[in-house]
């Protein structure tokens, strides 16, 4: 079984979000914390260096491939934020063009600044990426 680089880690998500600079990323991230654990229902964890996830899956590929990776969640960048919303290939067009100002890679968002974009549409595109996501693999508290 090929394992996933990026692992849960033990490390306090309090801390992590302590160590943050500027002070508007640590106040930004302190929300987002806050925002994604109200949706999801998950609590936080620091997944590798730098993402704060909010639930998990466990996935297998045809190739054999597994492993498991957060279910959504974000990593404060100091340029901006990523913000992961799985299953990255699904359409969200409609709810994306509501958002505000934001960039997209394959199943990252990102955001320069919370002052951009629309939070309530966020929080619309972080349920809908976890129904989305629990259709195709259960997602499941770490």
């Amino acid at each position: 079984m090929s394992q996933n680089k990026t692992q849960p880690t033990d490390q306090s998500v309090a801390a992590y979000v302590a160590t943050l600079e500027p002070m508007r990323r640590r106040a930004e991230a302190e929300t987002l914390t806050a925002l994604f654990q109200r949706v999801s229902g998950y609590r936080p964890v620091v997944w590798g260096d730098s993402i704060i996830g909010f639930g998990q899956y466990h996935y297998r590929y045809n190739s054999g491939r597994e492993g498991h990776f957060l279910a959504t969640g974000f990593a404060p960048r100091k340029a901006r934020h990523s913000i992961y919303i799985m299953p990255g290939y699904q359409d969200y067009g409609a709810i994306l063009s509501r958002l505000g100002k934001h960039k997209t890679g394959r199943a990252c968002l990102y955001v320069n600044k919370l002052a951009d974009i629309d939070l309530s549409v966020l929080e619309e595109l972080i349920e809908r990426g976890l129904s989305d996501l629990n259709k195709i693999w259960e997602v499941t508290p770490r």
